[in-house]
């Protein structure tokens, strides 16, 4: 009888054993599942309790056919008992699945929200922060330029600055603008784009490149006056640029 006795004592610490973990409870949101699974270890704690308290009365009962049926009436709770423990690692290990999706989830949701994240980047020598949106509309935008899409780029790089009216990209944008009106021969539409880039932005690594396409302009326009002024303000503020080594030999051909 003491074998039994231990037999069922091990039984009940098997069945708490396969229980699941307070981690799992606290990491899965699930209220319904989590109500489940106390239910359930209620219900193998209640067993337990059953099969240790009529284990005694084995020892108390002499007639054969009770014995038999309180033997029966054990067995019966013991198989009622591991059924719930299926139960419990089944719906443990529909948790810990659960789990790991709802991990693979947020991580995936954290890597797709860090690419929309604004990138800090470094643009005519300043660092100015980018949305990932911004970025891609402005490469777009200079990638059919360099196509020779002059058209498509105008409106493309129009559509930039009025959507991002505060970019880091702004001189760029300017100059690129004027370049699409200049490619096209636009040249009167040009001079205003080229013209934001050398006042407005100054110290843009385009504002030397600018005033030389300004002087172009104007020498298409038979603005001769006009472009030899821009010629020496070129030269005056940007003496070492590339910029102003051309313009210097175009000022000499006006002279």
């Amino acid at each position: 009888m003491k074998q039994y006795r231990s037999a069922t004592g091990a039984a009940l610490l098997a069945a708490l054993l396969v229980s699941v973990p307070f981690q799992a409870h606290a990491l899965f949101e699930d209220a319904d599942a989590r109500r489940e699974i106390i239910k359930l270890r209620k219900q193998v704690e209640e067993l337990g309790s059953k099969i240790d308290s009529r284990a005694p009365l084995l020892e108390q009962k002499a007639d054969k056919k009770s014995l038999i049926d309180l033997i029966g009436d054990i067995e019966k709770l013991r198989s009622e008992m591991a059924a719930l423990r299926g139960q419990l690692e089944v719906l443990s290990n529909e948790l810990n699945n659960a789990q790991k999706r709802q991990k693979d989830f947020y991580n995936d949701l954290d890597q797709r929200l860090r690419k929309l994240e604004p990138q800090r980047l470094s643009i005519d020598g300043r660092d100015v922060e980018v949305d990932k949106t911004e970025q891609v509309a402005f490469d777009r935008a200079l990638a059919e330029f360099k196509a020779g899409n002059h058209q498509a780029a105008n409106q493309s790089f129009s559509a930039f600055l009025q959507r991002y009216p505060e970019s880091g990209y702004l001189p760029q944008a300017y100059f690129w603008l004027g370049s699409t009106f200049f490619a096209q021969q636009e040249c009167a539409k040009a001079i205003p784009a080229y013209q934001t880039v050398a006042t407005r932005f100054p110290n843009s690594q385009k504002a030397p490149e600018a005033l030389l396409n300004i002087a172009s302009c104007q020498l298409d326009l038979k603005d001769k006056g006009g472009a030899r002024e821009t010629l020496e303000q070129l030269l005056k503020k940007y003496p070492s640029s590339t910029a102003a080594g051309m313009g210097k030999e175009r000022l000499g051909e006006l002279k």
